[in-house]
């Protein structure tokens, strides 16, 4: 009978132990417990974190969002019509995050950060987390540059600086969508990367914005993303939360960026968690600190509002964790004013600071008079003989009110917004009819810009309107007018 020594077995214990490799991995994994509408309750995800992306057993991703003591709220990131009750999840590990990387610019994508607009993949190194923190204090200053949008009557009026968070509010069809690709255009060569978020609209509409910016050359610096209403609710939520990602992503790398969230409403509705949602997403907009290299990113939410009822509950929410709003009126809309912004109660809560000098200086008297003219003209319907000083201040906000018509699509640049409230208040266009004042307008600003280049340059380098400028004006506004005047007649 063989006997085994000790030292051998001991050895051939420890040649198994050292063949010995398996693996211990702990899989947390939970059960499905009941899913619909584009969210699944599921049991026994005890160690998944918020926002963390999980796989259920068919291959759909979900984020865990509500965290309770016996089951996690999934949001499902596609329709899940083929996840059962009693299915198995799995968690893996990673919060929610998308790829980002220069080359998104120029390209349309979904909420999930995949391209849709047919030119192939695109490539990306980082990632970055759907959900970060909004900068704390300590990293921002005050919003105190321009982000100019072209238009004369916001620019003037409601100015909008880098950093900020601007609402756009109004019916729907008064022109919110408008205002906010004009801004877009007008960035063009101002170093400014825009972000276009379309949620739950017609695919159509968004082609159409898209079309529109190819054409202007805006989408070398414009991303857009898009999930439009046929998109299952849980992705037209995440959308906006892509785009800030995206935003971001820029903001960091001390470059500027514009974000304009297309409409807000509809993500509300797809997900019905409203006050805390949005203010998340919209503190994200910031003006960085000169330490972390001054970047921006200023966010033009657009709510639409009922019949112009701004008291509504999404429309309070939303007001209330913006830093000012633009509200457009269906009534001026269809009275042929455009953009159909209603001055009187638009307010923008950083104000002059969001201004260069030059627009200080023309604009101020203006917004009074605007104002006061508003009053008189309600005043007016009712009375039948005004003295002569009222028929003047009516007469000077009408045309006033007429130089802030745009067409879309037009986007003016700051030195030529100067000219035209110059004009305004100051009394050179009371000569003119009305309906003669915009014809006048082009004309003048074609005149300055091919004649007296020198206009610009002084505007555009200093930021204010010098005693030389204010002289060129002088010289050739009356000249221009009296001009004006005869070839009309003829």
């Amino acid at each position: 009978m063989a006997t085994l020594r000790a030292d051998e077995i001991s050895n051939i214990i420890r040649e198994r132990i050292e063949q010995y490799n398996r693996e211990v991995k702990i899989v947390n994994t939970g059960t499905v417990l009941q899913v619909g509408d584009g969210i699944a309750r599921v049991h026994g995800l005890d160690e998944v974190m918020a926002g963390e992306l999980v796989e259920f057993e068919e291959g759909t991703i979900g984020i865990a969002l509500n965290l309770e003591s016996n089951n996690v709220g999934v949001v499902l990131m596609g329709d899940g019509l083929m996840i059962q009750e009693g299915s198995s999840v799995k968690a893996t590990g990673k919060i929610a995050q998308i790829p980002v990387s220069e080359a998104y610019l120029g390209r349309v994508i979904n909420a999930l950060a995949k391209p849709i607009d047919g030119r192939g993949e695109i490539s990306a190194s980082e990632s970055r987390l759907i959900e970060s923190p909004a900068p704390g204090i300590i990293s921002r200053r005050s919003v105190y540059e321009p982000l100019q949008t072209g238009l004369i009557a916001i620019d003037a009026m409601i100015p909008i600086g880098r950093g900020q968070r601007e609402l756009i509010i109004g019916d729907r069809q008064t022109g919110k969508t408008a205002v906010a690709t004009d801004t877009i255009l007008n960035q063009k060569g101002k170093n400014v990367i825009c972000v276009y978020v379309a949620i739950g609209q017609k695919a159509s509409s968004v082609a159409q914005v898209v079309t529109t910016f190819q054409e202007q050359g805006a989408m070398e610096y414009t991303i857009v993303v898009a999930e439009t209403a046929d998109s299952p609710a849980t992705l037209q939520y995440l959308a906006p939360y892509t785009g800030a990602a995206l935003a971001e992503y820029f903001m960091y790398r001390k470059r500027h960026t514009s974000i304009i969230y297309d409409d807000l409403s509809k993500q509300a509705q797809a997900y019905r968690q409203m006050s805390l949602l949005h203010s998340r997403l919209l503190e994200r907009a910031a003006k960085l600190s000169s330490y972390l290299g001054e970047g921006s990113m200023t966010a033009l939410p657009i709510v639409e509002t009922q019949s112009g009822d701004v008291s509504a509950y999404i429309p309070t929410n939303v007001i209330s964790i913006t830093d000012g709003q633009i509200f457009l009126s269906a009534d001026l809309f269809n009275a042929g004013i455009r953009p159909a912004i209603n001055v009187g109660i638009s307010v923008s809560r950083v104000g002059s600071a969001a201004q260069i000098k030059a627009m200080k200086q023309v604009a101020g008297k203006s917004k009074l008079e605007l104002a006061q003219f508003a009053e008189l003209e309600a005043f007016a319907q009712f009375a039948s003989d005004l003295d002569k000083a009222t028929q003047n201040q009516l007469a000077r906000g009408q045309r006033l009110r007429e130089l802030l018509k745009q067409s879309q699509a037009d986007p003016l640049p700051v030195e030529e917004q100067v000219v035209t409230i110059y004009t305004g208040a100051n009394g050179y266009l009371d000569p003119l009819e009305v309906g003669q004042v915009k014809k006048f307008l082009v004309q003048l600003r074609t005149y300055l810009k091919k004649n007296k280049p020198q206009f610009q340059e002084i505007i555009s380098s200093t930021k204010t309107l010098t005693k030389q400028a204010e002289a060129l004006l002088k010289e050739v506004i009356p000249e221009q007018i009296e001009q004006f005047l005869l070839q009309e007649q003829t």
